[in-house]
């Protein structure tokens, strides 16, 4: 990766994309509900009542989840974006972190089977902390 390259900046892209496509798929989820269920929107006034099922609870916080730790997915692509110092590795790890995170969703909000969801989390938090090491070491190694 050339040292001024911007392609860090479509993993960034590519996760952001998928957390608006989460974002839509928890709303049709929630109108959906609202529908067949005759659930009241005060119903998510507080975040979610009992009477909310359980596919719109668990696509809420897959949503929620695509907030969290990936914002230090995002921090560290603006560091390399900024600092200059991709690699290949890099790029890699990178679009490894965006496709575990959006397998996890998938499991998430399919059959939600919670160690093989949280598998793709663990693995998912390992790719991360590699990268900020990685990101890391580059800096401190800089004359």
């Amino acid at each position: 990766m050339p040292p001024h390259s911007t392609a860090i900046l479509w993993p960034m892209f590519a996760l952001a994309g998928w957390t608006m496509c989460m974002l839509l798929f928890l709303a049709f989820r929630r109108v959906k509900a609202s529908a067949v269920h005759k659930i009241s929107p005060r119903e998510y006034a507080l975040g979610e009542s009992a009477r909310v099922p359980a596919p719109v609870i668990q696509a809420n916080r897959n949503y929620m989840n695509l907030l969290e730790l990936p914002m230090l997915f995002y921090v560290l692509c603006l560091i390399v974006l900024v600092m200059q110092c991709g690699t290949p590795t890099l790029m890699t790890l990178a679009w490894v972190y965006v496709a575990l995170r959006l397998v996890h969703s998938l499991v998430h909000v399919t059959y939600n089977h919670v160690m093989h969801r949280f598998a793709v989390f663990a693995a998912s938090n390992v790719v991360l902390t590699v990268l900020w090491m990685l990101v890391g070491i580059a800096l401190y190694s800089r004359p």
